[in-house]
């Protein structure tokens, strides 16, 4: 009988002397969620890497198919949490789109109204940790301090500040509170004079520009061959919103704009976000100007049973594009029910904009992904 070796010698190497491999994550702070990343560097340069996700799966599509439509509404709130307003309303919409029920005027420009809230609250953390990854600690301060004037707004509003369970199927549970327009307009008209305070801080700050400027470049064509969307993808000169091109709720009847760069770096992924706040701001002051009197609820039946087959609706997140596909079998429950997160298909860039980059260089590049694991992992 021919006896096993305990050990084996091997000659061939995986990597040559002068490369190595570097885990960066999961620890929270420094990859922006519990993510990490492999990477293979040959001193300071980035020759390759890899994304090790998973470590917040929580199994919510499993879940779906498991609870009643309108069980399922508070799971997306969880799963984005710094954008739950813009999750939750692509779930109503989504099964209000399988049904065919229609929403009330009112309770549409309400929900554009929190969505775009929800957007400046969304890129204002995103600002704040991307200048903090950078070390820009006195941005991180000032966006808090705006962010903050949201969260009171949502506090007031929905009873909760960050997983804001905003919107039930049909439309909405409630109208607007005593003061809602006027504490939303003394925002709206503050928020001008903060955003310049930002830009004054990075726009020409030499060690953001040296940080941000020809860092992560991404072409348009390998920015549309990854999927990519949001700023992101606008970052490299693709002028792509489902506001615009696929317009749902009332953003048909509201005039605003697309902010795109040109090349496609860390620089221009930040310009695009600060320009996509003043036009959030820009939406949100129509929709209060425009704001229509009735009711804010459709009508619904009592049980909610989605016809058998298969929609796909999605909603331009603060993010990226957040696309749901749903079949039903007539129930009520769902079949299926199927996520197409933003920044799951942003992350995949990542190999593509960081390698040839440095170790330090990496950071900016996840930070200008803007992304959120509880949704990647699901």
């Amino acid at each position: 009988m021919n006896q096993i070796p305990l050990v084996t010698h091997h000659t061939e190497t995986l990597f040559d002397a002068d490369q190595m491999v570097l885990s960066m994550g999961p620890q929270h702070p420094s990859t922006h969620g519990v993510l990490r990343v492999i990477l293979k560097l040959d001193g300071e340069r980035v020759v390759d890497l890899d994304c090790d996700i998973g470590y917040l799966h929580r199994g919510a599509e499993k879940i779906f198919e498991n609870r009643l439509y309108p069980m399922i509404a508070p799971y997306f709130d969880r799963l984005d949490y710094i954008a739950a307003v813009s999750n939750g309303l692509l779930y109503v919409e989504t099964v209000e789109k399988a049904m065919g029920i229609e929403v009330p005027p009112r309770a549409q420009y309400l929900r554009v109204i929190l969505t775009e809230l929800n957007r400046l609250s969304s890129h204002l953390l995103w600002l704040a940790t991307h200048a903090l990854d950078i070390g820009g600690f006195t941005v991180f301060l000032y966006a808090f301090r705006e962010r903050e004037e949201i969260l009171k707004i949502f506090e007031n509003f929905f009873g909760a500040r960050l997983t804001c369970h905003a919107f039930r199927i049909g439309g909405m549970t409630y109208d607007a509170y005593p003061g809602f327009e006027e504490q939303v307009r003394a925002f709206c008209d503050l928020f001008p004079k903060r955003l310049e305070e930002y830009e004054t801080l990075l726009n020409e700050n030499r060690i953001w520009l040296g940080r941000t400027v020809g860092i992560g470049v991404i072409s348009a064509e390998d920015a549309i061959s990854l999927g990519l969307t949001g700023a992101p993808l606008r970052g490299s000169g693709v002028d792509y919103d489902v506001r615009k091109t696929d317009p749902y709720e009332c953003y048909a009847d509201l005039e605003f704009d697309i902010p795109i760069g040109e090349n496609g770096d860390t620089f221009d992924r930040y310009l695009v976000r600060m320009e996509e706040m003043r036009q959030s701001r820009r939406i949100i002051m129509q929709a209060l100007d425009r704001l229509p009197d009735g009711p804010v609820m459709g009508k619904v039946p009592k049980v909610i049973r989605v016809p058998a087959g298969e929609v796909y609706h999605s909603v331009e997140g603060p993010k990226g594009e957040l696309g749901l596909y749903l079949v039903s079998d007539g129930g009520t429950k769902p079949y299926r029910l199927r996520m197409r997160p933003s920044s799951f298909v942003n992350l995949g860039a990542l190999r593509k904009m960081a390698i040839g980059s440095l170790v330090s260089d990496v950071v900016a590049v996840i930070g200008s992904l803007d992304i959120v694991l509880g949704e990647i992992d699901r």
